[in-house]
């Protein structure tokens, strides 16, 4: 497969006066009192450096280890939705869609925090934490005395989970060659895997030791979701310590770049190229120090003065970052439409998949096959044809026309399409086949989604733009069960609102106007 990018013996790297293309968004004036012009420079130069040292031992370990969190971004809601029935029939809640509300809130929090807090911090500390707080609550859950007690872990357990993707996309995306850019697509089968793996464990505990009936259920007869987060805990636990011990994350060199750290950033490309087994010629003076424009009656100054280390300090009070994703007309929209898009996405898929062992429970009874046995075994098979999704969009993702931007468009109209035909199900066998088809088009979707949204943004900008759409799907995600609360979920209702919010977003991201595919990330 051919990859089309910017040769980087050819990339210009002469400050641009037009508008910016997606991945240069830069524009006359400052960023917490630095000339982008020099940032821009120093970035062709970095991506210039990292494409020399090539896709390497340290890219794959740490293709490996990121995987972890786009594993858990799944993982713990689909630990959620399948533990839903079982929860609710033990301590005979009246509103189950409760505790997928409680572990949105924990989403929603996760997703602001880390994402705008690694674009002031830094990625690493972000990186090692957010699994480990998914790991001791998942496992502090399984003890829970009471339903009150298990959304409060599911909302805590949430804010690491809601971490992952805003932080390792980031990171992942800035140690990435231009000519790999792709495997940010393909990274999503770990989003397929995780949601099958949580099924097949699933399917004999919760499958075997689960009550069957609200009236019958005590702690002894249904300790299956206890066992259940048991092992997940224990998975998330194991991720921790390999990322922390077994592999050693360096800061993005672009990240310190653009904080003024040019030493630092030289320092940790030599070692990328010394663990891949190269060599770089990389020099601290082939970067620009960032100048300080903070007085326009006085002169620029090499280096980050004391008002310039201040204000970044104050990002979090003056949205310097967020100023910086709406910062022309051009990039408002963009910004603005993949917001509400994100937003669409993050109704739809909660609304419906969340619920889905619900629906397909009681369905089932509707078709004569409403075993919980039946029901998990159904799930698996739906996890299953997620995989081949997440491959098939790393593949389509490069095609010329189609892109990044086609594809996606292609995978959320399909999606909705899948899901408003599952409406006409009959049978067990036709809903099954409908979901099926539902799972391959939704991984798809997700896998260009989690790949071309970080990809229009710069690096400075990259968490805080991550964070942003991270939180309108969290939000979207808060409003999906609050509608469940009010609407029954046993009716083909949700199916039929998450089926047109996926067909419009669908529709919304041809009036995307960047396309990334060929591009080298800033």
């Amino acid at each position: 497969m051919m990859i089309e990018y910017t040769p980087l013996s050819t990339m210009d790297t002469t400050p641009k006066t037009n508008e910016p293309d997606p991945l240069s968004p830069l524009r006359p004036g400052s960023h917490n009192g630095v000339a982008p012009s020099a940032y821009r420079t120093n970035t062709d130069v970095l991506n210039r450096a990292i494409q020399d040292i090539g896709m390497g031992r340290y890219q794959w370990q740490l293709f490996a280890v990121i995987g972890f969190g786009w594993a858990s971004d799944n993982l713990w809601p689909i630990v959620t939705s399948l533990i839903l029935v079982p929860v609710s029939y033990e301590f005979n809640v009246a509103q189950p869609p409760l505790l997928t509300l409680a572990q949105n809130i924990g989403l929603l929090v996760g997703a602001l925090f880390w994402g705008f807090s690694c674009d002031l911090f830094g990625r690493r500390w972000a990186f090692n934490l957010t699994i480990g707080i998914t790991a001791v609550f998942g496992l502090a859950a399984a003890g829970s005395p009471t339903f009150a007690a298990v959304a409060v872990f599911a909302a805590l357990w949430s804010v690491g989970v809601g971490g992952n993707l805003p932080v390792d996309s980031a990171i992942f995306l800035e140690f990435l060659p231009g000519s790999h850019q792709y495997l940010l697509t393909v990274l999503s089968v770990n989003w397929a895997l995780a949601q099958l793996l949580a099924n097949l464990i699933a399917w004999p505990l919760l499958g075997n030791l689960t009550c069957s009936s609200v009236k019958t259920c005590t702690k002894d007869n249904n300790m299956g979701w206890r066992y259940f987060l048991v092992t997940m805990g224990g998975l998330a636990l194991l991720m921790c310590i390999v990322r922390c011990l077994f592999f050693t994350l360096y800061e993005s060199p672009k990240y310190l770049m653009g904080k003024g750290r040019n030493e630092e950033a030289v320092t940790v490309v030599h070692e990328v190229a010394r663990r891949n087994g190269k060599m770089s010629d990389l020099v601290s003076d082939h970067l620009d120090e960032l100048m300080s424009l903070e007085d326009e009656n006085q002169p620029p100054r090499q280096g980050l003065s004391t008002s310039d280390q201040m204000r970044m300090l104050m990002e979090p009070l003056n949205f310097s970052h967020v100023q910086a994703l709406f910062n022309t007309p051009k990039r408002a929209w963009s910004t603005g439409l993949m917001i509400f898009i994100w937003t669409l996405i993050g109704l739809g898929f909660p609304l419906y998949n969340a619920f889905l062992p619900y629906l397909q429970q009681t369905r089932g009874v509707q078709f004569g096959d409403g075993s919980t046995y039946i029901t998990y075994r159904n799930s698996l098979i739906i996890a299953t044809l997620g995989i081949p999704g997440s491959l098939v969009g790393g593949a389509m993702v490069e095609l010329p026309r189609l892109g990044r931007k086609g594809t996606l468009s292609f995978a959320a109209i399909a999606t909705g399409a899948f899901l408003l035909a599952s409406t006409t199900a009959s049978t067990s066998a036709a809903l099954l086949g409908w979901n099926c088809a539902y799972s391959f088009t939704s991984s798809l979707l997700y896998a260009v989604l989690y790949a071309y949204t970080p990809e229009m943004f710069e690096t400075k900008d990259r968490g805080t733009g991550n964070a942003l759409v991270s939180a309108a799907n969290r939000v979207g995600g808060i409003l999906a069960p609050i509608i469940a609360i009010f609407a029954s979920v046993q009716t083909t209702s949700p199916v039929y609102v998450s089926g047109v919010l996926f067909l419009a977003a669908g529709l919304l991201v041809l009036l995307v106007p960047y396309e990334t595919r060929g591009k080298m990330s800033l």
